[in-house]
C-alpha cells in the first residue's frame, strides 16, 4: 500500500468512525461543501453539503433517525492524481421510527486531494446490497 492509498484510507476511516457514533460535525466535515450525494433511497439527488445536513436534520425530527454503528469492509481505493475512489461494504445499525435496523449496502465515496493537502470527500454514492 502506497502513502497515498493510506491516507485515503485514513480519510475515509475518520468519514466512517464520526457517521458511525452519530457525530454530525465530524462526519460533514469530512465532505467538501460542494460534494454531492446519490443515495438509492431518496427521491433526487443532494447537491451540496448543506442539502445533505438539511436533510439529515429532517430525518432525524421527523423520523427520529440514529446510527447506532457502521461497519465497513471490502474496502479498496483507486488513485486517479490528486483523486480517490473509495468503495466498500458497509453495515449500517440504525434507528428509524423507533425501530432498530441494520442496513447492508454497497457505497462509492470519491475524494479529492484539496489545497491544504487534506482528502475531503467530494461524491457520495450509496446502493443496496444484492
Amino acid at each position: 500500500m502506497t502513502d497515498t492509498q493510506a491516507a485515503v484510507l485514513s480519510a475515509a476511516d475518520a468519514l466512517v468512525a464520526a457517521f458511525a457514533r452519530h457525530d454530525r460535525d465530524a462526519y460533514f466535515s469530512a465532505f467538501a461543501p460542494q460534494a454531492t450525494f446519490l443515495f438509492y433511497n431518496l427521491d433526487r439527488p443532494l447537491d451540496g453539503r448543506a442539502a445533505y445536513e438539511a436533510e439529515w436534520a429532517l430525518w432525524e425530527e421527523r423520523d427520529g433517525f440514529r446510527i447506532h454503528a457502521c461497519r465497513s469492509t471490502d474496502r479498496r481505493v483507486q488513485l486517479l492524481g490528486d483523486v480517490a475512489v473509495f468503495t466498500h461494504a458497509v453495515e449500517t445499525e440504525l434507528s428509524v421510527g423507533g425501530e432498530r435496523l441494520t442496513n447492508n449496502e454497497r457505497e462509492t465515496i470519491v475524494f479529492s486531494l484539496d489545497p491544504a493537502g487534506r482528502w475531503l470527500a467530494v461524491h457520495e454514492h450509496l446502493s443496496a446490497a444484492a
